[in-house]
């Protein structure tokens, strides 16, 4: 027994002993104890009216329990009892009996005596059959029986029933519920069984709860008058009842997800129906008898729906909302027959329809609208009159349409807090910067060249996505300008690829986005990590917090740390995918003992040992997250969902003794029985991951990683086919997160597009590795092996530190703003002899890292990007020879320098997650005014040049002071909520950094500039990426040739670098500059001496 258990115990006793003296107590709880039997010492206090001995291990109830009198609630819940004493119905005063989540095989026959108890609470038992004639001479009203394991039903005379109102049998196993036994029933729950008919009395009828079933029959008779809510969702009903037009009462219907054709034809004259949900079903039309219904709120999406009733909206005076995204829409209704209008109508989802420009004069007459989502139609303009006449818009989504300009006209529309128009043509920015009450702009993936903004920005503006825009040029006025943005996002133009040059296609490249919800607060958070332990391995994740902002940022900063280390531990997948989990709950801390999170890992990895030779994809699954690989067109599942639903989820959680409430949430707190965190509901609650592993093959396309909100709005067959054809990583996961909100999801959503494209040559020559040469001398000393080279991989490359490459984004966003995409491809040879300057930042990175040729293009980025912390990683020393390979391993082009540049975000801490507060110190990488800025410094396969005989040879000039000067600078301090540090032998750049270890001039840094595998083929953008905070934050200053930091903040965007920031060299130096390049040639080409450490040539051997 644990020792908290002990003292627990020992407590009760105690209490038990002694609880006599109290001789007037009336209310006792010895709930949640370690109670194996029943305290005998309660029923000699003749006061109690109230005893809750809940989650005990109670296997009987003594026969003196009689002698309570006065109880009159008594809540055995939670334990372990199949019977009842005779006495317990001497208890004429019970009105509250609990015996939910016992082990009863039927409804014991003492409680027939109990004459003032009103509800029988039996959830959670081992009931089989339902025999009604038990339930004659209970004095009931409410029956609870969910839960339980009901199959068969055996009915009884109604007229013996009469007494029993409300009856429960949820998550049962019945295929048919014959509830007309019950003449005077007033609310039905059956939800979750497998009910094919359904019968039932409607004399006092008020509600009917009949979802996730299969039910084709609904038979209520007589006509309900007073029914008043019905829910007959996600079921196989192909037609609604003609008695529904006359349920004078009925305000809420719920019919969607079903195989309805045609909904009746008076159902739109009702003159009590509020809220009606017919999506998801096979309508392809409405009724067009609309007569001045009292209609609030209609959900017709996801049906085959043309056009909309001719007179919808002229005889719907209190229509409020209208969703007809997912239709074949060609045109809209009219609102008014006159220049006069009485619609009200303030929310107007048209999402992926096929309407057009003509379809824009339509919306004018409602100038009430607030909100309108016209994404994925097939708008050429929206005409600048017909905007200026909706004044009361606040939130717009014009995307993926073909629209060239916004109308100017939207200055308008005074309130306007949010436009997003991302995946258009449009070329010129549009003046929303003047609307005060704007938060949120997303024109990400348009043709945008320049932008111009007031001289005073909007005070509440937060979000500015301008990403995939390669012709965006911005000046140093204008991001200084934008720095106090709370996110904000660009990405330089497109640079020159040798992996395209070469015609080698990329494995993988991703993109992702994140949107928040109504309550303009962030809870998820993504993760992506394009090179992950090296260039043959990725990982991706999204983390969904629900309605908390800490879990998913805590997972997002730590997670792959956590993977990292564990991946060198074992090399089942399973096993690290599991333990990193279990790791990570630790990690949460204080937070997670309250708080919770789903997650979702996908890590993609290729074993140079297997005979195979291919990519596997490994996916971990917690909570609500899933992800979903898309196989020659087809949804593949990865993740599995974990809820009392399963069987052996309810057994495990039952064994704890948790209870399960009514909304199928354990103890109330949350209805996934895996998730992380919430550590006080463990052991109920864990966070042991669901983990699956497949071999990629050429017919794997994508796989698509979702938060909650996502999969509640889109199917993943849906999601499959939604971004099948979108060439761009970015601009397909901005397209799902689109159509969530556009189907009328609310909460916040993130969601991570990963584009594969592996090819048969991709196994081939990963297996047949060609003879390595020996580590090149004017490498210069590694560290000693003891500390820094732990374990030697079996393909022969140095190990490399976990996480050197990574990408996450958490940031606070008002709609679909907070997005990047990966630009570049995981397709790269492994690192090798290479020098690979690593960026980390403090608390949001954004920051994209690739192996980078030629140490003096180097220099130029160091005078360019020298505000930004760095150290030094040396991840490898064999050199592959330069021969021709498959698309994985392109050949690399001589004398080339490639740079792929990231998005610049500018971005400020969290300031609701309790995480990050003014008061704390600064963080490197923040400016004072709390935002910060990140950019990416692409470094690409630094390859030694004497250890390539068949390359040309490069003069290199010497640069030892100035990378003395960066090495010996000391770190800034770390950031709060520094991750744990990895094995010591792991990480060798900061064992050298904290060792002061310098460069000499030997150091060849030349080479031959490998691909990075740019962009997927026929990608027509280029989108940034960028990466995670790592695990060491013993970051090194870079501080030579650094770009002044003006008054307010600014940071030099590498896209536009400043020309007084150019590596000239004076004519009159020309001559020295030359020979001493000539000299560090002969220097790089001297055969290796003998002086140097013994452990320097570290071979397997």
């Amino acid at each position: 027994m644990k020792p908290h258990s002990s003292i627990t115990l020992v407590f009760s006793l105690i209490i038990l002993f002694t609880v006599s003296r109290f001789s007037r107590l009336r209310s006792l709880n010895l709930s949640n104890n370690h109670l194996g039997q029943f305290p005998l010492a309660i029923c000699d206090i003749p006061t109690l009216t109230e005893v809750n001995l809940s989650c005990n291990y109670l296997a009987s109830v003594p026969s003196s329990v009689g002698a309570m009198t006065n109880l009159q609630t008594f809540l055995l819940d939670g334990n372990s009892l199949n019977e009842l004493p005779n006495e317990l119905g001497s208890l004429q005063r019970l009105s509250y009996l609990g015996l939910s989540f016992n082990q009863f095989n039927h409804v014991p026959q003492v409680l027939e005596r109990l004459s003032s108890m009103e509800k029988l609470c039996m959830a959670g038992n081992h009931l089989e059959t339902l025999t009604l004639q038990n339930f004659r001479l209970l004095h009931v009203k409410h029956i609870d029986l969910r839960l339980n394991k009901i199959s068969i039903m055996v009915p009884d005379e109604p007229d013996l029933l009469r007494h029993v109102t409300q009856l429960d049998v949820r998550d049962n196993r019945l295929t048919e519920l014959d509830a007309s036994v019950f003449p005077r029933l007033e609310v039905l729950h059956c939800e979750r069984n497998h009910i094919t008919s359904l019968k039932a009395k409607g004399c006092l009828l008020k509600g009917i709860y009949a979802s996730n079933n299969e039910l084709r029959l609904l038979d209520v008779s007589p006509v309900p008058s007073n029914l008043s809510y019905m829910d007959i969702s996600r079921n196989h009903m192909e037609s609604l009842p003609d008695w529904l037009c006359e349920a004078k009462k009925l305000e809420v219907l719920d019919a969607s997800h079903n195989l309805i054709a045609e909904l009746p034809a008076r159902l739109l004259c009702s003159n009590s129906l509020r809220k009606l949900s017919a999506g998801h079903n096979q309508l392809q039309k409405l009724p067009e008898r609309v007569e001045r219904p009292l209609l609030e709120v209609l959900d017709v999406q996801h049906n085959q729906l043309v056009e909309l009733p001719c007179n919808l909206f002229l005889k719907s005076d209190s229509l409020r909302c209208v969703n007809a995204s997912a239709n074949k829409l060609e045109h809209l209704p009219p609102s008014s027959l006159s220049e006069e209008s009485h619609s009200i109508l303030q929310e107007f989802y048209l999402t992926n329809n096929r309407l057009t420009d003509k379809c824009v004069p339509m919306l004018t007459g409602h100038t009430h609208l607030r909100v309108l989502h016209m994404a994925y139609n097939h708008l050429q303009t929206f005409p600048a009159s017909k905007m200026a006449k909706l004044e009361e818009l606040e939130e717009v989504d014009l995307s993926g349409n073909m629209l060239k300009t916004v109308p100017t006209t939207i200055m308008n529309c005074r309130r306007m807090h949010t436009l997003i128009a991302h995946s258009n043509a449009i070329e010129v920015f549009p003046e929303v910067m003047q609307l005060m009450e704007m938060k949120c702009v997303d024109l990400s993936c348009n043709e945008l060249s320049e932008i111009t903004l007031p001289e005073n920005l909007p005070p509440k503006l937060q979000e500015l996505d301008l990403t995939g825009n390669p012709r965006l040029n911005l000046d140093h006025k204008t991001l200084e300008q934008l720095n106090n943005i709370r996110c904000f996002r660009i990405d330089p133009p497109p640079t020159f690829s040798s992996s395209e040059a070469s015609g080698g296609p990329a494995v993988w490249s991703h993109g992702y986005t994140e949107a928040s919800g109504v309550k303009n607060k962030l809870c998820v958070a993504a993760l992506s990590v394009n090179s992950f332990c090296g260039s043959r391995e990725a990982l991706y994740g999204v983390f969904d917090g629900d309605r908390n902002v800490e879990v998913p940022y805590l997972l997002q900063c730590t997670m792959n740390d956590v993977l990292a280390e564990e991946i060198h531990k074992t090399k089942s997948e399973e096993d690290y995918m599991t333990n990193t989990f279990l790791v990570m709950q630790r990690k949460l801390g204080t937070a997670g003992q309250k708080l919770g999170g789903s997650a979702a890992l996908c890590h993609i990895r290729h074993d140079p040992t297997d005979p195979g030779g291919c990519f596997t994809l490994t996916a971990a699954n917690v909570g609500k997250c899933q992800a979903i690989l898309c196989r020659d067109g087809k949804p593949l599942s990865l993740s599995l969902l974990h809820n009392v639903g399963l069987e052996e989820e309810y057994r495990r959680i039952r064994q704890h003794k948790a209870i399960i409430t009514e909304d199928n949430k354990v103890n109330g707190v949350t209805d996934s029985t895996r998730i992380m965190g919430y550590s006080f509901l463990y052991p109920s609650v864990i966070p042991c991951p669901y983990v699956q592993t497949v071999t990629l093959t050429p017919q794997d396309e994508f796989f698509i990683l979702g938060s909650r909100g996502l999969w509640d709005a889109v199917s993943p067959t849906e999601a499959v086919e939604a971004v099948r054809n979108v060439p761009d990583g970015l601009a397909a996961a901005k397209k799902l997160c689109t159509l969530a909100q556009g189907y009328g999801c609310t909460d916040s959503l993130s969601a991570v597009v990963v584009q594969l494209n592996v090819s048969e040559d991709c196994c081939s020559c990963c297996c047949s590795d060609p003879p390595q040469p020996p580590p090149s001398p004017g490498l210069g000393p590694y560290p000693p092996s003891s500390s820094a080279i732990k374990e030697r991989p079996s393909d022969g490359s140095l190990p490399v530190p976990p996480s050197s490459c990574s990408e996450i984004s958490s940031e606070i966003s008002t709609s679909e703003m907070s997005s990047e995409v990966g630009s570049t491809a995981s397709s790269d040879e492994p690192p090798q002899s290479s020098l690979v300057l690593l960026q980390e930042q403090s608390h949001h990175p954004h920051l994209h890292l690739h192996h980078q040729a030629h140490l003096l293009p180097l220099q130029h980025q160091q005078a360019h990007t020298s505000t930004q912390p760095c150290h030094y990683l040396f991840p490898g020393s064999e050199l592959p020879s330069s021969r021709s390979c498959c698309a994985l391993h392109p050949a690399c082009l001589a004398h080339s320098f490639q740079r792929q540049l990231s998005s610049a975000t500018f971005s400020s801490a969290l300031s609701d997650n309790g995480l990050d507060s003014e008061d704390e110190e600064p963080i490197a990488g923040v400016f004072s005014n709390g935002s910060r800025v990140e950019v990416e410094a692409d470094v690409h396969c630094l390859k030694a040049q004497s250890c390539l005989s068949s390359s040309p040879k490069t003069p290199v000039p010497s640069s030892s002071s100035q990378e003395r000067n960066l090495l010996t600078l000391p770190p800034p301090p770390p950031p709060p909520c520094t991750p744990e540090p990895l094995e010591e032998g792991l990480d060798m750049s900061q064992g050298e950094a904290e060792n002061g270890l310098e460069r000499d001039e030997s150091w060849p840094g030349a080479g031959v500039g490998c691909g990075d595998g740019g962009k997927l083929a026929g990608k027509r953008r280029v989108n940034g990426s960028v990466a995670q905070q790592e695990k060491s934050h013993n970051l090194i200053e870079v501080a030579a040739d650094a770009p002044s930091k003006k008054s307010g903040g600014y940071f030099t965007a590498p896209a536009q670098p400043d020309p007084d920031d150019q590596f000239i060299i004076p004519p009159e130096l020309e001559e020295e500059v030359k020979e001493i390049m000539k000299q560090h040639q002969q220097k790089q080409q001297k055969p290796a001496g003998t002086d140097q450490p013994t452990d320097y040539y570290d071979t397997p051997l």
